[in-house]
C-alpha cells in the first residue's frame, strides 16, 4: 500500500508497463530523469510525457505547473495511480501526435504490455518460479500455480508480490545477502503463513556469508534440490498454528475414470465433452485444454484463476461447480457439473424474446450468483447469454470463470481491458479503473436482450456502412449513444434497465460501496419488489417459469448439433510438442472436490 506522500506512476513505453513510486511533491526535472532511467534512455534523450485524465484523454506534461495539476487531480479524484505514456522525441508542432502515438495505444489492455515494477534499481516482473525459491525480504517460500512472485529482470532477485516495495538492496549489489534457513526445522507452535515469515530477515556482509558457506536462495540461479526441501504448509485446524509436513498426494482422478460420450461445446482454446464417471455412472462435463496453447505467464494466470473460482463456486445453487482437476502430459482437464438445459443464448434463439416474469426470475438468480462472487472478492467480467446455463429444473447457473478477477476488496479496483465487446462497460472503454460495477452493466445488457429480443446496441450490426460495423464503432456507441427502451416494456422493466445501464458507475444500480446495501437496493426496485421471494429463491424453492423437460442427463436436445455430431475423440499426442512443454508450470493443478468425492466413496 502506498504511503500518503507517495504516488504510483504506471508508465507505458514501447510495449512495456513500468511501475514507479515517487514522493510528493514531484519536481519536473527529477520526474523526467526517473522516467528516462526506467525506460533505459540516455538523460539527453528528448521525451514527451502524457498522462491520462479522468475522461480518458491524454494530456501533455511539459512544465512543473502541468505536473502539479496532474498530481492534484489524481488526489481530488481519489485515483490510485497516475497513468503515463512516454514517447521518444518531441512533435514538430504543438498538437501533432508523437512518433508511435495513435488512439490504440490508449486503449488499456487492448494488447498485452510487458510489466515491470521499478524499486531501488530493480526491474521486477511477475514470474512463476519453476522450483522452490525463498523470498529475499521475508524468507517465506514463493510457491503455487501461477505467478506468485516477482523476479528482477537484471539481478534475478526474487520476492513475493507483497514484499517487492520493501527491498532496500540496490540492484546489482551482491555484497549484501542473507542466510537461508532451510536447514532449520521449525518446531510445533511456529506459524508459517504467507504474511508471517518463519524467521525474521537476517542480512550479513559478503565476508560473513563466505564464512558460513550459505548462498542466497532468493536468487533463482542458486540451485535448490527439491527432494532435499521438506514441504510445509500451515495447519488449518482451529487453534493449531503449526507447520505440518505434507505427504505427496497420489492422483485419485484420471481420464481412465471416465467414458467420453459427446462433444457439447468448443471454443478457441478448449473443448467440452460430456462424460460418464465409470464408478458412479454420474454425468459430468469435462473442459479440456491443450497445454501447447499456454505461451506466457498471462495464460497460466487465467487457468489458475478459473480453477480457483470453480473451487469457490462449488456447491452454490446458481454457479457451476467443480468435481475435480487432473492433467496428462499434453492436456489439462476440468471435470465440472453437467447442466442439461443448454444456455440462454440457445434458449433465446428459439424464443426470440422472453416475458418479463421470465427475465425477472433469471436476472434475480443471476443477481444472487454475482453477489456471492463479489462477497468473495471476485469480479465475474464475462456475463453474457452464452455463459448462463439452465439446469434440469429450469434454474440458472453461471459458468466459465477464466475472465474473473480475484482478490478485489471493497475499495479495490482493477484496470484490465477485457470482456465480450457487446457487454463491456463504459468505464472499461474509457480506460478507467473499475470494480464490481462492470458486472451490473453486463446484467443490464443481458436483461435488455432477454426482454427486447435484441441488443441495446444492435444498430451497429445492422448498419449499411462497413465502417459502422467495426468494434471501435460499437465501443463509440456504448460510450455515447443514449439507450432507447422499447415502448412495449413496462415502466418497471424500463426503470430497472435504466438503472443498470447508467453509463456512470457511481450512479448505476447495484454499485454502492457496501455490496450488501447494493443487493438490498436491487431487491427494492419496483421490478423485483414484492414479486420475488428472495429467501425461497436462494433455496431453489421458487418454481422456474420454464422447464427444459430433459428426459435424463444424456438428453442433448438443448445443445447445438454442430457440436453433438462431432466424435468425442482426443487427437493423438505429438511427442515432439510434449517435449517442448515445461511440465513444472502445471504443478499443483490437481484438485478433488471433497464433498463430491465423499459421495462417490460411499457408492
Amino acid at each position: 500500500m502506498e504511503e500518503d506522500n507517495d504516488v504510483k506512476l504506471k508508465t507505458r513505453f514501447h510495449g512495456q508497463v513500468l511501475i514507479l513510486y515517487a514522493k510528493i511533491p514531484l519536481r519536473l526535472d527529477t520526474f523526467l530523469a526517473d522516467l528516462r532511467e526506467a525506460c533505459k534512455q540516455p538523460q539527453n534523450q528528448p521525451i514527451t510525457v502524457k498522462w491520462i485524465d479522468e475522461e480518458g484523454d491524454p494530456c501533455t506534461i511539459g512544465s512543473q505547473l502541468e505536473l502539479d495539476e496532474a498530481v492534484r487531480l489524481l488526489r481530488v479524484n481519489g485515483e490510485a495511480e497516475l497513468n503515463i505514456h512516454v514517447f521518444l522525441g518531441i512533435p514538430a508542432l504543438p498538437g501533432l501526435p508523437c512518433n508511435g502515438e495513435d488512439k490504440t495505444v490508449y486503449r488499456r489492455g487492448a494488447r498485452r504490455w510487458k510489466k515491470f515494477y521499478h524499486v531501488n534499481g530493480h526491474r521486477f516482473q511477475p514470474k512463476r518460479l519453476n522450483r522452490r525459491v525463498q523470498c529475499f525480504y521475508c524468507n517465506d517460500y514463493i510457491w503455487g500455480l501461477g505467478r506468485q512472485g516477482y523476479r528482477c529482470a537484471d539481478c534475478k532477485l526474487c520476492v513475493h508480490k507483497k514484499c517487492h516495495r520493501f527491498v532496500r538492496q540496490p540492484c546489482g549489489d551482491v555484497s549484501v545477502t542473507y542466510i537461508n534457513l532451510l536447514h532449520i526445522t521449525p518446531s510445533v507452535g511456529v506459524l508459517a503463513s504467507p504474511s508471517v515469515p518463519l524467521f525474521p530477515p537476517m542480512r550479513y556482509s559478503g565476508a560473513e556469508t563466505a564464512r558460513t558457506g550459505v548462498e542466497n536462495r532468493a536468487f533463482q540461479e542458486s540451485e535448490i534440490e527439491a527432494e532435499n526441501i521438506p514441504e510445509v504448509v500451515p495447519s488449518t485446524a482451529p487453534g493449531k498454528d503449526s507447520v505440518i509436513p505434507v505427504e505427496p498426494k497420489r492422483q485419485t482422478v484420471s481420464l481412465d475414470d471416465f467414458n467420453l460420450l459427446t462433444v457439447i461445446g468448443r471454443g478457441s482454446y478448449a473443448k467440452v465433452i460430456q462424460a460418464e464417471h465409470k464408478k458412479t455412472k454420474a454425468i459430468y462435463a469435462i473442459k479440456i485444454i491443450k497445454k501447447q496453447m499456454f505461451n506466457d505467464d498471462e495464460d497460466i494466470d487465467w487457468v489458475q484463476t478459473e480453477k480457483s473460482v470453480f473451487e469457490t463456486a462449488s456447491n452454490h445453487p446458481f454457479l457451476v461447480g467443480l468435481h475435480s482437476c487432473f492433467q496428462t502430459d499434453s492436456r489439462l482437464f476440468f471435470v465440472i457439473e453437467f447442466v442439461p438445459g443448454g444456455d440462454l443464448m440457445f434458449h433465446m434463439q428459439r424464443q426470440r424474446k422472453l416475458p418479463e416474469d421470465h427475465a425477472r426470475f433469471y436476472s434475480a438468480e443471476i443477481i444472487l450468483a454475482l453477489h456471492f462472487l463479489h462477497s468473495r472478492g471476485i469480479i465475474y467480467r464475462d456475463l453474457k447469454l452464452d455463459n448462463v446455463l439452465i439446469d434440469a429444473e429450469g434454474h440458472v447457473k453461471l459458468t466459465d470463470y477464466g475472465m474473473c478477477k480475484e482478490n478485489i476488496g471493497p475499495n479495490d479496483l482493477t484496470s484490465t481491458f477485457c470482456g465480450t465487446p457487446n457487454y463491456i462497460a463504459p468505464e472499461i472503454l474509457r480506460g478507467e479503473d473499475y470494480g464490481f460495477s462492470v458486472d451490473w452493466w453486463a446484467l443490464g445488457v443481458l436483461m435488455y436482450e432477454m426482454m427486447a429480443g435484441r441488443s441495446p446496441f444492435d444498430i451497429v450490426g445492422m448498419a449499411g456502412d462497413p465502417e459502422q460495423n467495426t468494434e471501435d464503432y460499437l465501443f463509440q456507441i456504448i460510450l455515447e449513444k443514449q439507450i432507447r427502451i422499447p415502448r412495449s416494456l413496462s415502466v418497471k422493466a424500463a426503470t430497472v434497465l435504466k438503472g443498470f445501464l447508467n453509463k456512470d458507475p457511481k450512479e448505476r444500480l447495484g454499485c454502492r460501496k457496501d455490496i450488501d446495501e447494493a443487493l438490498e437496493e436491487m431487491k427494492n426496485t419496483t421490478f423485483f419488489r414484492n414479486l420475488i421471494d428472495w429467501e425461497l429463491l436462494e433455496a431453489r424453492q421458487v418454481t422456474p417459469p420454464y422447464n427444459p423437460a430433459v428426459s435424463n442427463d444424456r438428453d442433448l436436445q438443448h445443445f447445438d448439433t454442430t457440436f453433438t455430431e462431432e466424435p468425442p475423440n482426443l487427437t493423438p499426442d505429438d511427442a515432439a510438442a510434449i517435449a517442448r512443454i515445461d511440465q513444472s508450470e502445471f504443478e499443483g493443478f490437481e484438485y478433488i472436490n471433497p464433498l463430491l468425492m465423499s459421495r462417490e466413496d460411499s457408492v
